[in-house]
C-alpha cells in the first residue's frame, strides 16, 4: 500500500490542498474545527509528513540552540560532545545546531541566555533547565515569540516548555534505594547522600523517589541529609570526607548528581574496612573505573545519544506543529555492575 498524501487528507478531511497546508505549516486562517478535521484526516490515514523533503522543497533550516551547564562535570562534557557531532549530521537534514553554555544552577545566567535565543532567531531551544523564576518567565517569553522550548534531562516545574526528555527521575531514585537497601542488608547504620544541587529537578526528583523507598522498606537504614557538591569533584571530596569523620557508621552512599572522582578520592582516603556501599549516576571514565575497582557497586546510565537524537525530534515536531508520541521523550534507566560493563 502506497503512503498517504496530502491530496488523501484533503479528501478524508474534504478541504482543499491549501488550508491542509496551512494546518501542516501552523498558519493563520483556518477555524479550529477545520484544523481538527485535517488533523483527525491525518491520524485515520496514518499520515506522517516527510519534513526533510519539505524542507528542502521551501529551504526551510531549522535554528535550535542548546543551553547546557558549563564546568568539570564529565556527564556535562559528554553531552557537550554528543552534541557536537549531532551538528555535523543535523545539517544533512537542514537542522542548525547552536551551544550555548551557562554556570550550572545558575538560574540568572541561564535566563539571560535564554533571553539571548531571540536575537539568534532561534526556532528551539533545548536547554537543562535549573528551578528559578526567572527561567520560568524567560520561557514564557520565547514562547510569546513563537520559539519552542524542551527541556533535557532535568525538567522545570509549571512551566511553558513543550515537552522533557530525559528519565523518569523519581523512578531512578527508586531505583537506587532499592540496589542500596538490599547492597546493604545486615548493616544497620547511616546512608549518605551526595547531591549536585536541590535547584535542578532531577536532583530534587532522585532524591525524593529515594527517601521514598529506604523510608518504606529500609528503615534500618538512616538517612543523612544531603550534602551539595555543585557536581565539583573537589567540592565532594572536602565535604564526604568531613561527613564521614563526623559518622563513622555510613554504610551506603548514593549520589544522585555529578563529582564523583570526588568521592571516590574521599572514599580512598579514609580507608575504611568494610567500606561504605555506593550507588551513582552516569557512566563516565571515573565511575567505570570505581565500578571496575569495586569501589562503586553500581551505576544508573541515562543514553545521551538518544536523549539528544529524541529532543531534535521533539523540538522540530513542535516548530511544525506535528504530533509527539507520548514515548519519544522518555528515557529508560539503564543499571551498570561490575559484571555487565559493555
Amino acid at each position: 500500500m502506497s503512503r498517504p498524501t496530502v491530496h488523501d487528507v484533503a479528501r478524508v478531511a474534504n478541504v482543499s490542498l491549501s488550508t491542509v497546508d496551512r494546518v501542516l505549516n501552523g498558519r493563520n486562517g483556518v477555524r479550529a474545527a477545520t484544523q481538527e478535521r485535517v488533523r483527525a484526516a491525518m491520524k485515520q490515514l496514518g499520515y506522517e509528513r516527510d519534513l526533510m523533503a519539505a524542507n528542502l522543497s521551501r529551504k526551510r533550516i531549522y535554528k535550535i540552540r542548546f543551553v547546557i551547564p558549563d564546568g568539570p562535570n564529565s556527564f556535562m562534557r559528554n553531552l557537550a560532545a554528543e552534541l557536537e557531532t549531532h551538528a555535523r549530521i543535523a545539517l544533512r537534514d537542514r537542522t542548525e545546531i547552536g551551544v550555548s553554555l551557562v554556570p550550572p544552577f545558575d538560574g540568572r545566567a541561564l535566563a539571560a541566555e535564554l533571553r539571548r535565543a531571540r536575537e539568534t532567531e532561534a526556532d528551539g531551544v533545548v536547554m537543562v533547565a535549573t528551578e528559578s523564576a526567572e527561567v520560568r518567565q524567560a520561557v514564557s517569553e520565547l514562547r510569546a515569540a513563537g520559539i519552542q522550548v524542551v527541556t533535557l534531562i532535568s525538567d522545570l516545574s509549571a512551566s511553558a516548555r513543550g515537552h522533557f526528555v530525559g528519565i523518569d527521575n523519581v523512578s531512578a531514585g527508586r531505583t537506587a534505594a532499592g540496589l542500596l537497601g538490599r547492597f546493604c542488608a545486615g548493616r544497620p547504620g547511616r546512608i549518605a547522600i551526595v547531591a549536585g544541587s536541590m535547584l535542578v529537578r532531577d536532583h530534587v526528583e532522585r532524591r525524593l523517589g529515594f527517601e521514598q523507598v529506604m523510608h518504606a522498606e529500609f528503615p534500618e537504614l538512616k538517612l543523612l541529609p544531603p550534602i551539595e557538591g555543585g557536581d565539583e569533584a573537589a567540592r565532594v571530596d572536602r565535604l564526604l570526607t568531613d561527613l564521614l569523620r563526623e559518622h563513622t557508621d555510613i554504610v551506603g552512599i548514593y549520589s544522585l548528581g555529578g563529582g564523583n572522582r570526588g568521592l571516590r578520592d574521599a572514599l580512598d582516603r579514609a580507608g575504611a574496612n568494610p567500606r561504605p556501599m555506593v550507588v551513582v549516576h552516569e557512566l563516565t571514565d571515573q565511575s567505570r573505573v570505581a565500578l571496575q575497582d569495586g569501589v562503586f557497586d553500581a551505576v544508573l546510565q541515562q543514553d545521551i545519544r538518544k536523549e539528544v537524537t529524541s529532543a531534535l525530534v521533539i523540538i522540530r515536531n513542535l516548530i511544525e506543529a506535528m504530533p509527539i508520541d507520548a514515548e519519544t521523550g522518555l528515557i529508560h534507566t539503564e543499571i551498570f555492575l561490575r559484571d555487565n560493563l559493555p
